[in-house]
């Protein structure tokens, strides 16, 4: 637990302070001519056509960090493993750093500027949408796939579990040039399988930091439990108004209009700006929870 609490620390050092470097570190082309060689290599009807050939795109890599994160173990007293650890991490967190990007919108000079911004909060070739619940649905959707995916699975499976959930997502954002239709359609299913627990655990952690009440109202919303659950999309809208219409609240009170508390409070693009603040806390929440463990190991 200490290794994973020091290598998330450094993997998001490495994107907010050395964006350059990051950018360099997460160079990912390789596997979409991974992809593309294999997609030339085997033809219709073959199992890499088939809804699990996507499988076979995973195991070379997969077999590769596994043997690797074995092998080095225990040497040096397992530092050369907390080194690979941290390298793995670092290599599948991001690409990009959510808080630059975020603060890249907001700090845009005009509309225009603004959504080309926003474009980074989208998957290639999307149209970004400037309304305030799709921005909230944008910031925890690039939360999950950025930080909290590679963050649960590196706790479970170690570096080999990080780079699975990073190719997941890489194999999902595929277009059929490289991948199959129902090679990419097993893609899909295969990222909303991994996804699914951290996305509850996520929204657990969104009540415990936002607003209980209104995250609760999100689970009981049917299919919220479903392997294609929109459960942490709709508790962070929720969590966000909320948030906002409390904070409003506070200076109404005061006498103060509330379209000019809501300027003064979050100026333009409120919903955005509190959205990151609680995909920050939600991420401090977990990490505070794996120093947890860390004490309680060091004091067993």
């Amino acid at each position: 637990m200490a290794a994973t609490l020091l290598a998330v620390i450094v993997a998001l050092a490495i994107g907010h302070l050395g964006p350059g470097l990051a950018a360099g570190l997460r160079q990912y082309g390789w596997f979409r001519n991974w992809l593309q060689w294999l997609n030339a290599q085997f033809p219709e009807g073959s199992f890499w056509r088939g809804r699990y050939g996507i499988a076979l795109a995973f195991a070379v890599p997969l077999l590769v960090t596994g043997l690797l994160q074995v092998a080095l173990d225990k040497p040096l007293w397992g530092f050369v493993g907390l080194l690979f650890d941290i390298a793995v991490l670092a290599y599948c967190w991001g690409p990009r750093d959510l808080d630059r990007d975020v603060a890249a919108v907001l700090d845009a000079p005009d509309p225009m500027a603004r959504r080309t911004a926003a474009a980074a909060l989208w998957p290639p070739g999307v149209s970004p949408q400037m309304e305030g619940g799709t921005l909230v649905e944008a910031v925890f959707r690039n939360a999950l796939h950025r930080w909290f995916g590679p963050l649960f699975w590196f706790l479970l499976l170690g570096p080999f579990g990080a780079l699975l959930y990073r190719l997941g997502v890489l194999a999902a954002e595929q277009d059929t040039n490289a991948v199959p239709h129902d090679t990419l359609e097993g893609a899909r299913g295969w990222l909303a399988l991994i996804e699914w627990p951290v996305t509850q655990l996520m929204t657990l952690a969104l009540a415990l930091v936002g607003n209980f009440d209104s995250v609760l109202s999100a689970w009981r919303e049917e299919g919220a439990f479903g392997l294609r659950t929109r459960v942490l999309s709709a508790a962070a809208r929720a969590s966000v108004r909320s948030d906002i219409a409390e904070e409003v609240a506070d200076y109404t009170e005061s006498g103060i209009p509330a379209s000019t508390a809501l300027a003064e409070v979050f100026g333009d693009l409120p919903e955005l700006r509190d959205a990151m603040n609680l995909a920050w806390r939600v991420l401090v929440l977990w990490l505070a929870v794996i120093a947890l463990f860390v004490v309680a190991g060091w004091v067993g």
